[in-house]
């Protein structure tokens, strides 16, 4: 694997050199999503879909992390309304990916409902988890919807050979609507966080496009580079 200089990185939060090391020789999984509550906008304190900083920080983190580990790619959701059958294995992991992730990311559009425990499942299926010790990490706005059990899922990932999965929350809401005065309601943990703590995983809620950017460093685990380099992109988009 490419050795990354030490000039050139920090560690992730929370990780030691040895450790940050071991974890960047394990393969890891994305599992994005893509159902239709990330195109959601006008109520529960959002002014824009999710999906919009959601790409940004995929085009910011990615090209860091890319280099120095081994990414693949799964996605549920896009483009299959009001369905449960909309896993996709992207690619395995692969050196490099970067580039390939962001362009998947980009061209899909939210639809669907949220079968997160399936896909979870196909990312740990590909990394072999049975067999070999690997990462996974989640990136959703909200529960399970096609009645998958992600707290079973995630004792069978725990029995096997060291499948540690980080479940990131990004703009979680609960299933009523919340006024602006009650902030206190609008904000609720995923049942999918139980896959983190069965795992030995990281649960972390991201509200803003930094708290996404900097939850996805974290839970990749990896030696990345300096946060100096990973300015905000000038631009945003349109769905």
């Amino acid at each position: 694997m490419r050795t990354i200089l030490t000039a050139l990185v920090v560690l992730g939060v929370g990780s030691s050199p040895a450790q940050a090391q071991e974890t960047c020789t394990r393969d890891a999984m994305v599992v994005f999503d893509g159902s239709g509550s990330m195109a959601e906008m006008g109520f529960n304190l959002m002014d824009e879909p999710r999906i919009f900083d959601a790409r940004l920080a995929v085009r910011t983190v990615m090209p860091q992390v890319a280099p120095a580990r081994r990414l693949g790619l799964v996605t549920y959701g896009f483009g299959r309304r009001e369905s449960c059958s909309s896993v996709v294995v992207r690619f395995p992991p692969q050196a490099d990916a970067a580039d390939r992730i962001i362009s998947e990311i980009d061209r899909l559009h939210p639809a669907g409902e949220t079968p997160l425990t399936e896909a979870i499942a196909a990312a740990a299926q590909v990394l072999d988890y049975e067999n070999k010790p690997g990462e996974i990490v989640l990136v959703t706005d909200g529960k399970e919807t096609c009645g998958g059990s992600p707290c079973q899922l995630a004792a069978d990932l725990a029995a096997g050979a060291d499948m540690t999965v980080h479940v990131i929350g990004f703009r979680v809401r609960g299933e009523h609507f919340a006024w602006p005065d009650q902030p206190q309601d609008a904000f609720v943990d995923p049942a999918a966080r139980c896959l983190a703590d069965r795992t030995g995983g990281m649960y972390v809620h991201a509200e803003t496009l930094d708290d996404l950017i900097g939850a996805m460093r974290q839970t990749l685990g990896c030696q990345i580079l300096s946060e100096a380099t990973s300015g905000r992109p000038a631009t945003r988009e349109v769905l």
